[in-house]
């Protein structure tokens, strides 16, 4: 490893509580804070399909001041809109989010629209033509945040969000470091209310992330060692994830998506994307927002190997990092021997690895492809718009 010496580590006050039980360190945390009106926030399913949320209400006793449990897949702009009156109206003091990365990210998000008084086309990331993405500062204090993870996702401690409004062509995005929560929980009964479905194609994005992060030819020496155990951690844990009794897999799982937020806050951020993993993530973000059955491990999953063969080739050194990690070594192209890796390590785990399986039209392809084009995280030079002919190619040899 060739160590990438300048960079820029940061770290955010935080207590994280894992394993049985952990749930009954919610008061000591209330206490922290000075809370004594903590408001939950959580999808129909956790609160109304499970006793996770009674729970936590029976925990809390009279610092309890109520619940909002309608945020809906992807994070509607008008269930956050609700989730935020809610907690007005109850006189919040304190937000706990319960769910996973739709509920804990509009938890962050009614925190702001709760603190911020600008009309909300002003608090979000604006992306002017032809110029860097501009992200407004909001300064008002927020309330502190409490998130209770029922699956892994990287959403757990960070400070952005992006919430779907169906009558923008695009997500809207908003970040805010002070919505970083001051506390975590992986309570091993609150994760085990998550169904088999949520829980692997969760992980499923947690390992892909994992991969295509090694195959960065440069590393801080900090942001390496957070890679390399997210990785042993999630690809050992995505395939313990169908055992419906098994925490300790979802736990892991929730270590190793932790740690790639670590790496990102150790200086991994500033590591240039290869071409694999920026084509990955355009094409399946733009999949499974045009088809909401579609979860984003199963987008990876389907495309993941089929990029790495087409597109792999750009980047040989990344490849064969790629490949070392999974130890396949011998002759044949390195962006060979990775794919075969990787789509068998999907397969193993009972994951999706060709588009015909997501039971989606053949014809959608093409829209894919033009909404995978618009994609400024992926594509921040607006590479990808002489790539048309092989991006399509790929969907097409994906399928």
């Amino acid at each position: 490893m060739a160590y990438q010496h300048q960079f820029r580590a940061t770290a955010y006050p935080l207590r994280l509580y894992s394993g049985k039980d952990a749930l009954e360190n919610l008061p000591a945390e209330l206490k922290r804070c000075k809370s004594q009106r903590a408001f939950v926030v959580s999808g129909r399913s956790v609160s109304r399909k499970t006793n996770l949320v009674d729970r936590i209400e029976k925990i809390l006793g009279p610092a309890y001041a109520g619940r909002y449990d309608e945020i809906e897949k992807d994070t509607t702009l008008v269930s956050v809109q609700a989730a935020c009156a809610a907690a007005r109206a109850a006189n919040a003091d304190l937000l706990i989010g319960v769910g996973a990365g739709s509920v804990i990210q509009g938890t962050r998000v009614v925190a702001i629209l709760m603190a911020e008084k600008a009309p909300v086309d002003q608090l979000i990331t604006q992306y002017p033509d032809n110029a860097p993405a501009i992200s407004p500062k909001l300064l008002a204090p927020k309330l502190p945040i409490i998130n209770v993870a029922t699956a892994a996702t990287t959403a757990q401690n960070r400070g952005g969000s992006a919430v779907k409004d169906p009558g923008r062509p695009h997500r809207m995005e908003f970040f805010d470091p002070k919505t970083r929560p001051v506390s975590l929980f992986w309570d091993e009964e609150a994760l085990l209310t998550a169904p088999l479905s949520l829980a692997r194609t969760t992980g499923t994005s947690v390992l892909w992330r994992a991969i295509m992060n090694l195959g960065a030819p440069r590393m801080g020496p900090l942001s390496e060692g957070d890679r390399l155990q997210a990785f042993r951690l999630a690809r050992g844990a995505l395939l313990r994830m169908g055992d419906p009794l098994d925490a300790g897999a979802r736990i892991e799982m929730c270590a190793a998506a932790f740690l790639q937020n670590r790496d990102a806050d150790d200086g991994g951020a500033l590591t240039e994307k290869h071409w694999p993993a920026r084509v990955t993530y355009a094409l399946a973000t733009a999949l499974f927002n045009l088809h909401a059955h579609v979860g984003q491990g199963e987008a990876n999953s389907a495309l993941t190997a089929t990029v790495m063969r087409r597109f792999g080739m750009r980047d040989p050194e990344a490849m064969a990092l790629i490949a070392d990690a999974f130890g396949v070594t011998g002759s044949g192209p390195a962006h060979e021997r990775a794919a075969e890796a990787v789509e068998r390590t999907f397969a193993d785990a009972g994951m999706p690895v060709k588009l015909r399986a997501l039971d989606i039209p053949r014809n959608s392809l093409a829209a894919i492809l033009e909404n995978s084009l618009k994609n400024f995280n992926a594509d921040p030079k607006r590479e990808f718009l002489q790539e048309r002919p092989a991006l399509m190619a790929t969907l097409e040899a994906a399928w």
